[in-house]
């Protein structure tokens, strides 16, 4: 076994890697940009060491720089985590003839199954089912057009080397085949280097399902179930459940043995996915091989009861795999989301900036990269738990067990970031995964919910009231979805009103009862004079806020407050609530029980543009509101309102980000739908576009100027 391991990697992913390997008492190195001096990753682990400026390309894409790290630490293997080089097949190769060992697949398979036109192939070949398509590499646009014409449409556009969504375009007509060609090429081209696009048929109303395979050198293949990856955003996954609501078991088989058929043709070693698309009738062809570790691996994780990352590193150091097929687990239901720093409420653009605030649900699953606090019990009859042992895990639960505070069921966040860290713009915009197991797929989605309800991000913009909706929706609960999702049910974009809370007056009651904790710590100060100290009633008007001064008023009386234990009864439209928490002022999560039941919500002071108002923030939905007496609320109804400013003559950058192009001058003539400029931020590529036909008056940023959210970029005349 390996006594020091570097990780070619950054964020989470690297995080990730670091907890298994220190259970396993290997030594690790990270390696880091200037963007991440500070970062956890580089804390986290033993040695770390700088390999250049902040944009991937000068950094974590440079295999000299990795490979001088590992030379100069004596770091005997690689872990490349996901994304960056772990599907490089050149690096891997380099890193084996440097007498170090690439802890993932041999070079050879991931080139025969990391080029999406040879691995359609070499599937084909090994009697797996195939999308009809064309495999060669285009040259030209015309062609696309024509190929796509010929196919029939709808067509998927796709990067030979893409990944994560990136280089991949869906067509339905011949201007879109033609610009998604060119778009595909450039975003491949600046993400890894190869710019070869194919095109082949866009399967309706598909499923994403994926199987996870693990191989060791010695021959050995199995399957780990599947993973529903089908809730997507622009073909990136939002949320990953396993197993999958939708196939049954007959489909799952054919799909795992496939899987494994494709993987035994390339000499397969190490954990990899093979992905597939299914149609309605369960019918499903080969998609792609990711031939790395998937973001979405915890849920595996959970439901069998192993530690992919530590059976990686062991089956790199020669080992054979610990169990065989018969031996894999499925256990209860896990759900992951991915937190993303970005803004569901102004079309999801990026978010980049300091975390003010970074606090993750508590954690109460024993995390895979953490030792069992307790060995295996013996003598419960089941090969499995001492499998599951044997890879650093506690052993699956029996039915009825594990499912306390600290069991296996409970809720893990996997994260790279903490309180005050930065979140750049120069990589991807993922700040953490939360991931939950139930005992069933209604337990993981209700606990999901809660654990949603106390994730604090403040500072920036993240997309969990997005989350919130998703897990709430009618047809989500009811497994009824496919890969178009999210384009159906949000085709206008995603807004405050798309969250319906199940009972609106909770929140006002929260409001209320917030108040009344600020104004009785008020009451409390010392040193008041006589006669004119705080008194504080029982009646309150709740102002809720709304968008261009249109407000509306509901009454709620707060009684029976009790300043020590923190309970009250709030009385509000034909509702009452019964509220005890030990919420602290200024505390953005608020945890306590309302008519005897466990909840948990957010708190904000100071939103928008009013310092007194109050934000809360749960289950998705947000309710900005004055808490205010009622003489107080009479005289705010005079109060005018005053109008932001008029902006529309500007072209404002929605996000911060790299401005890479300005594509207009002083003085020319545009018309509605025209190119304006281009902005990069977190791997993507934004182009902004004239809304109106104007003429540009003055060009007020330049090329290469990181702008900030809503800075002018071109002012018309």
């Amino acid at each position: 076994m390996f006594t020091k391991i570097l990780i070619a990697n950054r964020g989470e992913i690297a995080c990730r890697v670091i907890l298994t390997a220190r259970k396993m008492g290997i030594q690790t190195v990270a390696v880091y940009s200037d963007a991440d001096k500070d970062a956890r990753h580089a804390e986290l682990a033993d040695e770390a060491v700088h390999i250049g400026p902040a944009p991937s390309r000068d950094s974590y894409l440079q295999a000299d720089k990795i490979i001088a790290a590992c030379k100069q630490t004596g770091a005997q293997a690689v872990h490349p985590g996901y994304g960056f080089l772990s599907e490089n097949a050149g690096f891997a190769k380099r890193v084996e003839e440097e007498g170090i060992v690439f802890i993932g697949p041999k070079h050879y398979s991931i080139a025969a199954m990391g080029d999406k036109i040879e691995s359609k192939k070499l599937a084909g070949a090994a009697g797996v089912n195939c999308i009809p398509g064309v495999n060669d590499a285009i040259e030209t646009a015309e062609k696309a057009v024509e190929i796509a014409k010929d196919i029939g449409y709808p067509v998927m556009i796709k990067a030979s080397a893409g990944g994560g969504g990136k280089g991949l375009r869906v067509a339905f007509n011949d201007k879109e085949a033609f610009e998604g060609f060119t778009s595909c090429r450039n975003e491949a081209r600046n993400s890894f280097g190869d710019d070869r696009v194919f095109i082949e048929k866009f399967v309706e109303e598909p499923r994403h399902i994926e199987i996870q395979l693990l191989g060791d050198s010695h021959g050995n293949v199995i399957y780990l179930n599947e993973r529903e990856c089908s809730i997507q955003r622009r073909h990136q996954k939002v949320i990953e459940e396993a197993p999958s609501p939708f196939i049954s078991d007959a489909t799952r088989k054919a799909m795992g043995e496939q899987a494994v058929a494709l993987a035994k043709a390339v000499k397969y070693e190490s954990a990899g996915t093979v992905e597939f698309v299914v149609s309605k009738d369960q019918s499903f062809y080969f998609l792609e091989m990711n031939t790395r570790l998937q973001v979405e691996h915890p849920v595996t994780e959970c439901i069998t009861g192993l530690d992919l990352v530590e059976l990686m590193i062991r089956v790199a150091a020669g080992e054979k795999l610990p169990l065989a097929q018969k031996d894999v687990q499925r256990n209860g239901w896990a759900i992951e989301c991915r937190i993303n720093a970005e803004d569901p409420f102004r079309s999801f653009l990026p978010s980049t900036g300091r975390l003010v605030r970074f606090q993750p649900p508590k954690e109460t699953m024993f995390a895979a990269g953490e030792p069992s606090p307790q060995p295996s019990p013996k003598g419960r009859g089941s090969e499995a738990g001492d499998i599951a042992n044997s890879a650093g895990l506690p052993p699956l639960p029996l039915a009825g067990e594990g499912r306390g505070e600290g069991g296996f069921y409970g809720v893990r966040v996997d994260t790279g970031v903490q309180d005050g860290g930065e979140i750049p713009m120069f990589y991807d915009s993922m700040i953490a995964k939360l991931i939950v197991h139930g005992k069933d797929r209604a337990e993981a989605i209700a606990k999901m919910r809660e654990a949603l309800n106390a994730f604090v991000i403040r500072g920036i913009s993240s997309n969990i009231p997005f989350q919130a909706a998703l897990l709430a929706h009618p047809k989500f609960v009811a497994g009824d979805f496919n890969t178009g999702f999210i384009a159906e049910n949000y085709a206008q974009g995603f807004f405050a009103e798309d969250v319906p809370h199940a009972d609106p007056d909770f929140l006002v009651a929260l409001a209320a009862y917030v108040n009344r904790r600020m104004l009785g710590r008020a009451a409390g100060i010392s040193g008041q004079m006589p006669g004119h100290g705080v008194t504080v009633g029982e009646e309150f008007v709740v102002v809720k806020l709304g968008a261009g001064g249109q407000n509306t008023s509901q009454s709620a009386t707060v009684r029976d407050f009790q300043a020590q234990s923190g309970s009250s009864r709030i009385d509000t439209g034909a509702n009452s609530y019964e509220i005890c928490s030990n919420w602290h002022l200024g505390g953005a999560r608020i945890r306590g029980t309302v008519n005897g039941q466990p909840f948990a919500a957010q708190v904000e002071r100071g939103v928008g543009r009013n310092p007194l108002a109050i934000r809360i923030a749960h289950d998705g939905t947000r309710l900005d509101a004055l808490v205010l007496s009622p003489r107080a609320a009479k005289l705010h109804t005079l109060m005018p309102y005053k109008a932001p400013p008029d902006m529309s003559r500007f072209v404002l950058s929605p996000m911060p980000g790299l401005l890479v192009e300005v594509a207009v001058q002083p003085g020319q003539k545009v018309q509605a739908g025209e190119r304006v400029a281009v902005i990069e931020a977190m791997k993507m590529e934004n182009v902004l576009f004239a809304v109106a036909d104007g003429v540009v008056g003055k060009v007020l940023a330049g090329k290469g100027d990181s702008l900030t959210v809503d800075q002018p970029i071109v002012e018309f005349v």
